[in-house]
């Protein structure tokens, strides 16, 4: 089994709100990988005393250890009881019902020797390669379908469609949401390989046009995740300037990404 991982922060003086974690089989029970992309509230108001980061190590420590340990449990299952029990840790000091309280996206996969499983919420992005070869991306489209009208960039959307009906979801302090998570189970035949993507990496394909899904998953197999993160850094810089792909986005995000042979 091959892992890979790489992540870098956006602001090099600034703690990365990016989590990844990668479990490697053990007993027979198999693995799983985990990566969150914090979002970062407007001037910091988030009626939490807390940081990003701090919410996405415990959601995502959460979500490690129980697609592990308790593999009855469905992702959908393990999602809800990671953000109940990220809630339950500072729902006495934090107004958890302020629209902009730490949260993040998600994306999840866990096999076994027969499957599978993955799980993937808001607009990070799950890449999964087939016995053929063929690449296909697992996404959470719903930021995509909204009008740039609702965006206050075009990386932060105004708390009115955040978690709303119509809108999109992340997950926070409902451990509701899961219900709302794309997730699916392939054979283990079927998904040899599977990358798993912040947005800060997926700028190479949604930002740039440097190439297709299937081009950034080859490079990553190529050359591995700390160089197609390198390449987003040189690109970021080139266009800084005259932003004719970032426009209205932060020049640098936080980005990062885990590749697994399975």
């Amino acid at each position: 089994m091959r892992i890979e991982l790489s992540t870098e922060p956006g602001n090099p003086d600034s703690p990365n709100e990016d989590f990844a974690s990668a479990a490697v089989p053990a007993a027979g029970q198999g693995g799983s990988l985990v990566v969150l992309d914090g979002v970062t509230p407007p001037r910091g108001e988030s009626g939490c005393r807390h940081s990003v980061p701090w919410f996405t190590a415990r959601l995502g420590g959460a979500l490690g250890e129980l697609s592990v340990s308790r593999r009855d449990m469905t992702l959908r299952t393990v999602l809800a009881e990671a953000i109940r029990r990220t809630a339950d840790t500072h729902r006495q000091t934090c107004d958890l019902s302020h629209p902009r309280t730490p949260q993040s996206t998600v994306v999840v996969a866990r096999w076994d020797a027969e499957r599978v499983e993955y799980l993937v919420l808001s607009d990070a992005v799950l890449l999964v390669e087939d016995a053929a070869g063929e690449v296909t991306a697992v996404r959470d489209d719903r930021l995509d379908r909204l009008p740039r009208s609702a965006l206050a960039t075009d990386e932060v959307a105004d708390a009115t469609v955040r978690n709303k009906e119509g809108g999109f979801f992340t997950a926070a302090a409902d451990p509701g949401v899961a219900a709302r998570a794309v997730t699916g189970i392939l054979p283990r035949a079927g998904a040899r390989t599977v990358v798993a993507l912040t947005d800060g990496a997926t700028r190479w394909v949604d930002k740039f046009h440097e190439g297709d899904w299937t081009d950034l998953f080859a490079l990553v197999r190529k050359e591995g995740p700390e160089v197609l993160i390198a390449r987003v850094r040189a690109l970021e810089d080139a266009d800084e300037q005259d932003r004719v792909f970032l426009r209205r986005s932060k020049t640098h995000d936080d980005a990062t990404a885990v590749y697994v042979e399975l």
